[in-house]
Formats: C-alpha cells, sequence, structure tokens
C-alpha cells in the first residue's frame, strides 16, 4: 500500500481505482482520499466574506478575499466587463522553473471576482450563487427567491430561513436534506412533507412533530397516531411558537431519534454505490451527496445532475464528464481545476468560463488553445503541453512541509487563496489552528468584534407572539458570545422581512447568530467518511434493546440480522443502525 504524503497513513488503490486513472491517464494519488479531499476544500470559501477595495474601481465591496490578500481582486460586474482582458496578464512558460512557482504568480496577479455572482436580482449578499432573486447571505445557491442565511447546495428554494442542502422546499425553516416539502420546521431528511415541525427521515408526511421514519402519515405526535382534534390540542399545549416550548419538544425528539432505528445509508433508487446521501444513481465508489443521475464516479462529494465518469471532486453538476481532482466545475474533461464553467479539455486552470484546451490558466472567458493566459496556434499548444507535462514531472515543486508536487497532483495547499478556517474545510473537516498549520496551511484570527448589544440574549421574548416590530432595531447577543468553536458573529439582528417570516411561520426569534445556526446544521450532517460495520438488528429487537420490532424480518427470523456495511455512522455513535431490509421492515 501507498503512504499518503500528507499524513503518512497507508492508503488503498483498488484495482477499480487503477483503470479509471488509466482511463483518464493520470499518475495514481500520493496523498489518501481524506487528506485530497481536505486539499480540495481549502479553496472554496463560501460564508467568510471581507470588506476590500475594488482593485479597478477603488470602490468598497464585500469579497471573499481579504484586503490584505496578494491577489488582484475586483467587483463582480467590473471583472465580467470588458474594460480588462486576462491575456493581458499571459506568460511563456519558462522551464527552469517549476510550474506551481510559475502558476503561483499568474494566479495571484489575474484578477478574480470578489463573489461569484450571476444572474441576481436584490441579492448583493450572496456567493457561489446564480438565478436568485431578493436573496440576503446565501452561498450555494441556485434558482431561490426571498431566502435568507441559507448555504451549501440549495437549489429552487421560495421564502426559507436556514436552509441547508435541500431542493424545492418552500416557506420552510432551519432544515437539512429535504426535498418537494413546505412549512417544515427544524427537520431533517424529509420528502414530499408539509406543514410539520422536527421531523426526521419522513416521506409523504403532513401535520406532525417531532417524528422519525414514517410515511404516508398525519396528525402524528412523536411517532403518535392522533385524531385530527386531539392533534390540535396536543400541538397547542406544544406551544411550538415559543423559544421554551421549542427546546422541550426537540429534547423529546432527540430521545426519539436515538432509539429509533435508522438506515446504513441514505440511499435511493440506487445501484451498485458505495457512499452515503445517494439518490438516483449508479455505480459510485465512496461518494457522499450525489443526487440525480450520477454515474460512474468515486470518491467525490456534492455530485448533482447528470455527472459521470469522473473522481476524487467537490460540487461538480450540470452534466460535467471525465474530471479528476476537481472543484466546481460544469465541463468536460478536466483536470486538477477549480471553478470551470463549462468548456472542454483543461488543466490546472482556475475560474475559467466556456475555454477548451487551456492549460495552468486564470479567468479565461470563452478563450480555447491557452497556456498560462498566453494565446498559442493549435499546433503550437498541441506541441508545447506534452512538453510542459514531462518538465512537470522531472522539475517538481516542494513545499515548506517537504510535500513534492509533480504532474498528477491538485494544486499545493500554500497556493490556497484563503486560510484554513475560511474554507469548506474547516466545516466538514475542523481543526484547530495548531493543526491548520500542520496541514500546511494559513489561519486567519477572528475578527475583533466591537458590537455594541442593545438586547442580551436573555431578554429576548419567549413567544414570537409577543415579539414587536421595534426588535428589528436592536442589536441582539449571539447565545455563543464568541465562546464557541464555530466563526461566531458575537451579535445579529433581525431584519424587518425576517420577523415577518418568523410570524408566518409561527416560530420562535433565534437565539443564535446566523453562523452558529449553519454550523450546527452542518454538524447534524453524517462525515465524509465509511466505517464497515454489522447491521445492530438482533431478531426481535435492536442489539442495545432499547428498540422493539413491530414486524417479522423474514430473512433473519428470530436470530440476529448476518449483514455488514459500510456505513458514514462510526461504531461510537448511539444511533441504532439497520440494514436496508430490517429497516424497510419497520418503515414499510
Amino acid at each position: 500500500m501507498p503512504n499518503c504524503q500528507n499524513c503518512k497513513q497507508n492508503f488503498e488503490i483498488t484495482e477499480d481505482d487503477k483503470a479509471f486513472y488509466q482511463k483518464l491517464e493520470v499518475p495514481e494519488p500520493t496523498w489518501c482520499p481524506e487528506c485530497r479531499m481536505i486539499r480540495r476544500l481549502l479553496f472554496r470559501n463560501e460564508r467568510t466574506w471581507h470588506r476590500r477595495t475594488c482593485d479597478a474601481t477603488g470602490g468598497s465591496m464585500l469579497s471573499m478575499f481579504r484586503e490584505d490578500s496578494p491577489f488582484t481582486v475586483y467587483n463582480n460586474e467590473y471583472w465580467k466587463s470588458d474594460k480588462w482582458d486576462p491575456l493581458e496578464y499571459g506568460k511563456e512558460y519558462d522551464f527552469s522553473k517549476s510550474f506551481f512557482e510559475q502558476f503561483k504568480k499568474l494566479f495571484q496577479k489575474t484578477p478574480h471576482p470578489n463573489l461569484i455572482q450571476k444572474n441576481l436580482i436584490n441579492s448583493e449578499y450572496a456567493n457561489y450563487t446564480l438565478n436568485t432573486k431578493n436573496c440576503y447571505f446565501v452561498a450555494s445557491t441556485d434558482t431561490a427567491e426571498d431566502c435568507m442565511y441559507s448555504f451549501g447546495a440549495v437549489l429552487g428554494a421560495r421564502e426559507c430561513l436556514d436552509v441547508h442542502q435541500s431542493h424545492k422546499v418552500e416557506l420552510c425553516y432551519e432544515i437539512l436534506d429535504c426535498t418537494n416539502s413546505s412549512k417544515l420546521r427544524f427537520s431533517e431528511a424529509c420528502t414530499n412533507c408539509t406543514d410539520s415541525w422536527l421531523l426526521y427521515d419522513c416521506i409523504n408526511c403532513s401535520d406532525c412533530v417531532g417524528c422519525v421514519g414514517l410515511r404516508n402519515k398525519s396528525h402524528y405526535i412523536f411517532n403518535e397516531k392522533l385524531s385530527k382534534e386531539e392533534y390540535k390540542k396536543r400541538l397547542s399545549k406544544l406551544r411550538l411558537g415559543t423559544f421554551s416550548g421549542v427546546q422541550n419538544a426537540q429534547q423529546t425528539f432527540k430521545k426519539l431519534k436515538t432509539k429509533t432505528p435508522r438506515k446504513f445509508a441514505a440511499i435511493l433508487k440506487s445501484e451498485n454505490v458505495l457512499g452515503d446521501d445517494i439518490t438516483n444513481s449508479r455505480n459510485l465508489y465512496w461518494c457522499f451527496n450525489a443526487r440525480n443521475d450520477i454515474e460512474n464516479c468515486r470518491y467525490g462529494f456534492r455530485l448533482h445532475q447528470g455527472v459521470k465518469d469522473g473522481a476524487d471532486a467537490f460540487i461538480v453538476w450540470n452534466g460535467a464528464e471525465l474530471f479528476y481532482e476537481a472543484v466546481s466545475v460544469t465541463a468536460q474533461n478536466v483536470k486538477y481545476s477549480a471553478f470551470i464553467w463549462g468548456g472542454f479539455d483543461v488543466q490546472y486552470s482556475y475560474n475559467c468560463f466556456d475555454s477548451n484546451h487551456i492549460f495552468g490558466c486564470v479567468g479565461l472567458r470563452s478563450k480555447e488553445y491557452c497556456i498560462f493566459n498566453k494565446q498559442y496556434s493549435k499546433e503550437e499548444y498541441e506541441e508545447l503541453v506534452p512538453k510542459i507535462i514531462k518538465q512537470m514531472k522531472e522539475k517538481t515543486y516542494t513545499d515548506k512541509k517537504g510535500r513534492v508536487y509533480s504532474y498528477g497532483e491538485f494544486f499545493p495547499t500554500d497556493l490556497s487563496p484563503f486560510a484554513y478556517n475560511e474554507t469548506l474545510a474547516q466545516d466538514y473537516y475542523p481543526k484547530t489552528k495548531e493543526a491548520a498549520k500542520s496541514f500546511g496551511c494559513a489561519w486567519q484570527e477572528p475578527e475583533t468584534k466591537k458590537y455594541t448589544i442593545t438586547l442580551p440574549i436573555d431578554s429576548i421574548t419567549d413567544d414570537i407572539e409577543d415579539a414587536k416590530d421595534s426588535i428589528t432595531e436592536q442589536i441582539i447577543g449571539c447565545a455563543h458570545g464568541g465562546t464557541c468553536t464555530e466563526p461566531c458573529a458575537t451579535a445579529f439582528k433581525i431584519l424587518p422581512q425576517e420577523l415577518t417570516f418568523y410570524r408566518r411561520l409561527g416560530v420562535p426569534l433565534p437565539r443564535l447568530c446566523p453562523q452558529c445556526r449553519h454550523m450546527e446544521r452542518v454538524r447534524l450532517k453524517n462525515p465524509i467518511n465509511l466505517w464497515h460495520r454489522k447491521c445492530q438488528c438482533a431478531g426481535e429487537k435492536s442489539e442495545n434493546e432499547v428498540y422493539q420490532n413491530t414486524s417479522t424480518h423474514s430473512h433473519h427470523g428470530v436470530d440476529h440480522c448476518p449483514k455488514e456495511f459500510e456505513t458514514a455512522y462510526s461504531p461510537d455513535r448511539k444511533e441504532i443502525i439497520y440494514c436496508e431490509k430490517c429497516y424497510q421492515a419497520e418503515t414499510s
């Protein structure tokens, strides 16, 4: 087994891995899958924004890039205009220097947009967002309207707040991994559900509270069937419009979640797949959050909408094919690149649009046959690229940690424009400052917050019905007060349209700032990892004897289920994990 250059642990390269590498004509990796994933995440900063000066106009703007960043940054509108030409920054390749040494200079000098935005209306506070109207503080969002504080693969949302990785949802609050649902509050992993609170893994349910694993049900509270009249009475007694009422209901809900069996992996309508959170896909290995016709992919995370034949990728969608070591790609035949929006045959490039046959380029738009932002003829390009690849293998780049980068490696960690704790690496692989630096990354010390708190957290009204319009004028202290390990803002405001939303859905006012609320949702997600485990169905009940089966499991009867599997639930977790057959027997 090879030894990872970064963590020094052995890792496996399977025969299927090798076949894929041969298909794409790429070298075998020298970093393990987890370290490779972290390295890719280091290049995506979705939510850490700064005030800085536009290097073109001199105006103030929000930006992913800090004011002291060595990168050239333009405001988005100027960057998309014809007032500058990326080819003006082109350089001839110098065979006496390593590729990454030269690319770093081009990478920093060529202008970058402050935020990634396309087709936005009244949505200035948005990043990696397109086709969106009247949204505030959203990221990684597409086709949304009237949404706030929502991040990470939010597709087709309307009038929602605090949403993460959800699709076609309306009038929802504090939801995660939900689809085709409306008027959901504080819910996870639900499909086709309406007018409910605190649901987990429910399908086609309405008018339910605190339920787990229900199918085609209505008027249930904590998995207990009630008449319509009794449901209304119990719902009123729960006082879910109050913060104290929601807290009490959440405690009961959490207990129900731990004592109700859950499926070893969230896999639906898929064939021959290994991973978690996979829908309508086939032939996937070690993939997570792969949805809607994903095929023949390996080591991927957030793959959406008709993607196939790729490996080692993060956020690839919209028909992308033949990709390897890729971040945010909607193109074909892409290797070792990030933010490639359309195009074909792209290697070692960053933030390029609709460009073909490019190598080592930054910020190109509708170009072809370019190397280091320099234009070549087709014949010159095809002659020069193999020479550069050969030179990259011979004249390698070594970073300060002693890690060697040859052709076949993704961008070195020290090329990332961002500190570790500014990127999605911190969301999914949280590290301390010392651990991040050990990984070879920068660390951004939190900015000193100087907010004057006008409304302490313990002074917020408990009941949403008691909230006055004047609360929108207050600066509210976050309950974490900056003492948590998350990027706490320490204080926040409630906007007028936000207050209207809370009143409309009858939910209590939040006690945490938007960043802390988001991270609480992220921490509910399973990790991007798998463990080998056995089904915990012990015949007529769960192994821990907490759950009594409600039906006979014909495939094992009264004996312990023999099924083994790979799961994102680590062995030390408290949840009861069943194989698919045992789970289906309990939820059908």
